[in-house]
């Protein structure tokens, strides 16, 4: 049995969950509480010494520990529906996106929340290892992630969807980007319509629930 060690609060792990939701696979699912420091303890870092979610463990015994691996092992083991392309063009446009959606999205919202909650004082940075802090780098992710949603809005002005004009693996972790958001106190607005008509027809999907 395949299983997904999961923390239902956090996005990393959402992107895992709504890829395989896509894809129809059955898992078991072992919640890891983040909010209490578990990914921390003795017997997460026995799975994964990285502390992270998500974690996939395969029904070989593999242990994949990021989205990155975890999105290439389904989509090979699972490739229907295809989520990272089916044709060299395809696959080269939806990498192409997914990782500027990382960097530019999820990266910048993870920088102005790791560097101005107090409940993340010295945890800047996920991992075993400690980091302080930077208040600056909290201003700046917050005007990056204002950059991000004008730049989704500019993509999708006459698109349904992010690349390849097919749903992929881009437009999953661009929704679960746009969500993580509102732990800035940041959304897509009026100025957003393109945005906002998107991320309503992803809310159709049943995946995007989880």
């Amino acid at each position: 049995m395949i299983t997904l060690y999961d923390c239902a609060t956090a996005p990393s792990p959402r992107r895992a969950r709504i890829l395989l939701a896509e894809k129809g696979i059955a898992h078991a699912t072992v919640e890891i509480d983040l909010r209490h420091g578990e990914q921390l303890g003795e017997a997460f870092g026995q799975v994964n010494p990285q502390c992270t979610v998500p974690a996939l463990r395969t029904d070989e015994g593999l242990l994949l520990t990021d989205n990155a691996a975890i999105t290439a092992w389904l989509e090979a083991r699972f490739p229907q529906p295809p989520l990272l392309g089916s044709t060299p063009r395809e696959k080269a446009e939806i990498a192409s996106w997914n990782w500027r959606i990382e960097f530019e999205g999820l990266l910048a919202i993870a920088e102005a929340l790791r560097n101005s909650a107090p409940a993340m004082a010295n945890r800047a940075l996920p991992g075993p290892v400690d980091h302080a802090q930077i208040p600056e780098l909290a201003q700046r992710g917050l005007a990056r992630t204002q950059q991000f949603f004008a730049m989704l809005d500019e993509r999708l002005a006459d698109r349904d969807f992010i690349a390849a004009d097919q749903f992929s693996i881009a437009d999953i972790t661009a929704v679960v980007a746009v969500d993580f958001a509102r732990v800035v106190k940041l959304k897509p607005g009026e100025q957003h319509p393109h945005l906002q008509r998107w991320r309503a027809a992803m809310a159709q999907r049943p995946s995007m629930a989880l």
